[in-house]
């Protein structure tokens, strides 16, 4: 096990101590993983940045926040968290992201991308109006950068004049345009200590010589002019922002030097800087897709230490392949996950009715939209809490003209440790809501298939089948696409569930069964539009029912499920629903989780004898 020794005061540390605190973080970080599985590659890519920020700024009283949030392992350990990240990710253990609720240090929550500058700049305009002083600082990547959210967000802070550094953290994309030469010889030379020095100085004579001020204006004017003559203006300089960039992400020394400048400067300022993703590391530098987020793996090879295993986003995948191969019309649709989604087989094969279209949900859905209307089958796979981002364009540009858009609602349920950013837990409510729209839950990889090829061939207008992360879980059974199937038929109490939870639910009533009870467990297969008949004939019969689902309580199909009975008149003995609860579910194992929510099979059993007891 590496740690850190005691973290030196960094406002007083040299260039090459500062040097090599970093190299000492990056052994950290890649041990920490190692052992507890996250983000690796982009943490490695910003450990200078990092360093420069915690040398200039301080996080205590100073606002940085993260855009998405999963390179802040460096921040983490420079404020006092170095022992805590052999928990990293783990139940009670410290969060992949920052989070407010564990450290002052950490200014807001970040989970999804694309909204760091539109929340700095909240706060720096909180600052104003408040008159408070202390300095705000988004750090943001090129991924981010396409979402439109982000754009939004830049637009307004370069207009507004508040002060506030956005740091760009540009690791692969071409952000600025391509000006030959010149531009990047005249854009090095501005850079130069000497430069900024006397840009400093000059700025500070001219505030206090008489006139200064508005001589100032006008030699700033010239210089900004005879500059765009030569070097054409990037898109932040014409959003308003003083534009620095781009410089080494890795030189730490620069780095520094470059944010004690804009420090200084009263207003807008955008920092751009490139960097290496998984520096510092031979396997993530090679590959740093792989290496975006990781299981346990080995150091010296870079192995994971347990094999992939197959998941439903796979299953999905497979599927969506096959169907492609019989209809020409089938296009995929992905936001920057095709791997996590299952889709790089789809790719790989079918590449002209292949999109990604980076982290951009809402605009893939309104994209998918405009294809569905001109006679293409789209099918885009998203993970639950970042299709929230697209409800908007599910509900107008969608449903309203009843498109043929499907939808792959991956990582629904609880996801694990990414936590309260990650699970999801609403897409039953949110989707439900939506007119004429048809959702399916698979409980099972056979049930991917033969349910996709069902809501591709046989229904009409929008429909999505939610399915969790990982692999299956004791059910591997394939009912078919009837709306409702009765898997074991029983007069004591009617249990009903569906997807992952499924498993659960069928070992509880096992449990039920060695009790001396004989339970009635109802599966949905469809949950929208809601075929109540059986479920409603199975509880006239027990009068008792358990309702179990991985999602949150309110909008959840236990809620909708007891709506039904109430308007029908069947009023049971006793009902239990067994769901997430109405609150935000912390970071674990899913199997921790579902302890914690009530949700494993123990607990469940539990909570059925419970209702058994009830007169």
């Amino acid at each position: 096990m590496i740690q850190l020794d005691e973290i030196p005061n960094l406002k007083e540390i040299s260039d090459s101590e500062a040097e090599g605190l970093c190299a000492r973080l990056r052994a950290r970080i890649i041990d920490a993983v190692s052992r507890t599985g996250g983000h690796l590659a982009s943490n490695l890519g910003t450990v200078e940045i990092t360093v420069a920020l915690h040398r200039v700024f301080d996080t205590g009283r100073d606002r940085v926040v993260f855009d998405v949030g999963h390179q802040c392992y460096s921040h983490k350990i420079l404020t006092g968290r170095d022992t805590a990240m052999d928990t990293l990710r783990t139940f009670g253990g410290i969060a992949g992201y920052p989070k407010p609720q564990e450290s002052q240090d950490d200014a807001f929550i970040a989970g999804h991308a694309s909204n760091s500058v539109s929340v700095a700049l909240g706060m720096a305009r909180a600052r104003s109006q408040r008159g408070e002083d202390y300095h705000v600082i988004a750090l943001i990547g090129d991924g981010a950068l396409t979402g439109g959210l982000a754009y939004e967000g830049l637009s307004n802070a370069g207009l507004s004049g508040e002060p506030l550094l956005v740091i760009l953290n540009d690791n692969g994309m071409s952000i600025t345009k391509n000006v030959g030469g010149v531009a990047q010889h005249l854009a090095h030379q501005r850079l130069k200590p000497q430069y900024l020095q006397f840009k400093k100085g000059y700025r500070k004579m001219m505030s206090v010589l008489p006139g200064g001020p508005q001589i100032y204006r006008v030699t700033h004017k010239i210089k900004t002019a005879i500059k765009e003559t030569l070097l054409p203006c990037s898109m932040f300089e014409d959003m308003g922002f003083i534009y620095l960039g781009p410089v080494d992400g890795h030189d730490v020394r620069g780095l520094t030097r470059l944010m004690r400048y804009a420090k200084e400067l009263k207003g807008p300022v955008l920092l751009h800087v490139r960097t290496v993703k998984g520096k510092g590391y031979p396997p993530a530098e090679k590959n740093p897709d792989a290496y975006h987020g990781v299981s346990r793996f080995c150091v010296q090879t870079g192995e994971p230490l347990q094999p992939s295993r197959p998941s439903f986003s796979s299953a999905f995948g497979q599927a969506v392949c096959e169907l492609a191969a019989e209809d020409g019309r089938i296009c995929a649709v992905t936001a920057a996950m095709r791997d996590g989604t299952g889709l790089g087989s789809f790719e790989a094969q079918f590449p002209e009715r292949f999109f990604d279209v980076g982290i951009a949900e809402g605009h893939a859905v309104a994209m998918a939209a405009g294809m569905a209307k001109q006679g293409s089958l789209p099918i885009f796979a998203v993970y639950s809490s970042f299709l929230q981002r697209g409800y908007d364009m599910l509900l107008h540009d969608v449903a309203i003209l009843g498109l043929h858009v499907v939808f792959g609602v991956d990582r629904a349920g609880l996801v694990g440790e990414d936590g309260e950013t990650h699970h999801g837990l609403f897409d039953v409510a949110y989707l439900s809501s939506v007119p004429g729209m048809t959702l399916f839950a698979p409980a099972s990889f056979a049930e991917v298939r033969s349910m996709l090829r069902h809501a591709v061939r046989k229904v009409s207008g929008p429909v999505a089948l939610r399915y969790p992360r990982g692999g299956e879980s004791g059910y591997r059974g394939d009912a078919g696409v009837e709306p409702t199937v009765c898997l074991k038929v029983g007069k004591a109490i009617t249990l009903v569930t569906y997807g992952i939870t499924t498993g659960s639910v069928l070992e509880a009533g096992a449990m039920l069964e060695a009790a001396g009870y004989a339970p009635e467990i109802i599966k949905l297969n469809r949950l929208m539009p809601l075929d109540d008949e059986e479920i409603l004939a199975s509880v006239k019969k027990t009068e008792r029912v358990l309702i179990a689902e991985e999602c949150a309580a309110m909008g959840g199909m236990g809620q909708q499920i007891a709506a039904h009975m109430a308007a029908q008149g069947v009023v049971p003995k006793a009902m239990a629903l067994c769901n997430t609860g109405s609150g935000f579910i912390t970071h674990g194992t899913t199997a921790e989780l579902r302890r914690l929510c009530g949700l494993d099979a123990e607990s469940l059993y539990q909570a059925a004898v419970e209702v058994l007891k009830r007169e």
